[in-house]
């Protein structure tokens, strides 16, 4: 059994009523509206939605505490339905012998499947339970709409380095560890950049640093100190940082370089190490517009199909459709030419700012507009032989700027093919 002392600082910390808990000002300060929640007992049900280590776990676990309510939590991860039902089941005995409902507490809700949302829906809206959810994704994406209409949502922000400041003197003030041995702490400046605004994380930082000394050493901490420590301990600290983003990055530039064998190796390590399926469905959705395009427009109808599909089965099924997309994706060709389109148009707009729409092209809602020859030689094209006119359709100053390159593939050779009849002050 692990001892308190045992516990890591990130858990011997952890705030036990509201007046210790740290940031997120805007909700949990004097007259805001979680603080209100609490001081009035008017509990309603919402999603918490910010990184990891801005406290969400906490802020619902203290709401439950001070509010004396019965506290269900569940993991998006390790839970299905039939978990979902039965703690459901449970809150409706129990509120035989309880004066308020019950809190469920739903730890990465984004990860639950449609069916699990669905469970939900009827102990939320006849006051079961009263659901707290907590997502690092938006939940417009990833929770459903009539879920999401029955919830407040509100956003938790990373932590500044004033609240970092004040964790860390709380810390080296109050814990018994901490307490015990001599610690200096001359600059703070690489704990707070890697910290990143996550407080378990800047916490572990200090477990890591204070740990590798002996009991009866002194501590001077210092910038070199710090960042010598986290080189040396870098998969202790860094779980979700930048391992996290490396293989991502090798994934999604397997794809890029049209290697099946690569992309589907950093797959099964991110689905390996638990990385969240619907994250790896969204970059994929991301993959097939941006890097391929055009060259095979199916292959973003695919993606969308397994974000989807990633949403509504769960895991594990869930990883063979994105081992289908992965490869699919990874074999097409590639084209990034309508990224680099509006990437160039977007520039332009930088450069000269926004010319005004010509007037043939504006829209004549009101006879004061149309006398303003807003409209006017406007030509309809499905008026005209092949559905094409030539018009100009770019303001004033920028005719006969392309902005759009076709790529070299067979699909959007034949684009190019087809606008070359028609707009020869391309150059197509």
């Amino acid at each position: 059994m692990v001892t308190e002392k045992e516990a890591p600082l990130a858990e011997r910390m952890r705030p036990a009523t509201l007046d210790d808990y740290v940031g997120q000002k805007h909700l949990v300060g004097p007259g805001c509206v979680l603080r209100l929640m609490i001081e009035t007992g008017n509990l309603s049900s919402f999603i918490l939605w910010g990184p990891p280590g801005v406290g969400k776990t906490t802020l619902a676990s203290i709401m439950a505490k001070t509010l004396d309510r019965e506290f269900f939590t569940l993991s998006a991860i390790s839970s299905g339905v039939k978990d979902v039902r039965e703690v459901i089941e449970k809150a409706k005995s129990n509120r035989m012998f309880a004066k308020a409902a019950p809190i469920l507490f739903i730890d990465e809700i984004h990860r639950f499947n449609k069916a699990q949302q669905d469970a939900l829906l009827g102990a939320v809206e006849n006051g079961t339970v009263v659901l707290i959810g907590a997502t690092t994704e938006n939940p417009s994406f990833e929770v459903i709409t009539p879920l999401l209409s029955r919830c407040q949502t509100f956003v938790l922000k990373p932590l500044e380095d004033g609240d970092l400041e004040v964790l860390l003197k709380r810390a080296l003030a109050t814990d018994e560890v901490l307490k015990s041995r001599k610690i200096e702490v001359k600059e703070t400046e690489a704990m707070f950049r890697y910290a990143g605004g996550d407080a378990r994380k800047f916490l572990n930082i200090i477990d890591i640093i204070v740990g590798s000394y002996p009991a009866d050493e002194n501590i001077i901490i210092d910038n070199e100190l710090v960042t010598n420590k986290l080189q040396e301990n870098i998969a202790i600290y860094d779980k979700n940082g930048e391992q996290h983003y490396d293989v991502i990055s090798a994934f999604i530039k397997s794809m890029r370089g049209s290697d099946p064998n690569g992309a589907v190796y950093w797959l099964a390590r991110m689905i390996s190490g638990g990385e969240d399926p619907l994250f790896i469905a969204r970059r994929m959705v991301i993959l097939a517009s941006e890097d391929i395009g055009l060259a095979n427009p199916n292959a973003l109808l695919l993606a969308e199909a397994c974000f989807n599909a990633v949403h509504q089965v769960g895991m594990p099924e869930a990883q063979l459709i994105l081992s289908e997309t992965c490869v699919y994706l990874a074999a097409s060709p590639k084209s990034n030419s309508t990224y680099m389109a509006l990437q160039g148009a977007l520039n332009k707009i930088k450069e000269e700012g926004e010319h005004p729409v010509p007037l043939h092209l504006r829209n004549a809602v009101t006879s004061l507009m149309k006398n303003l020859d807003y409209g006017k030689d406007y030509k309809y094209a499905h008026d005209y032989e092949g559905n094409f006119v030539n018009l100009e359709f770019l303001p004033k100053g920028l005719e006969g700027t392309a902005f759009y390159q076709p790529g070299d593939n067979p699909r959007e050779k034949d684009i190019r093919a087809r606008l070359a009849e028609h707009w020869k002050k391309y150059g197509y």
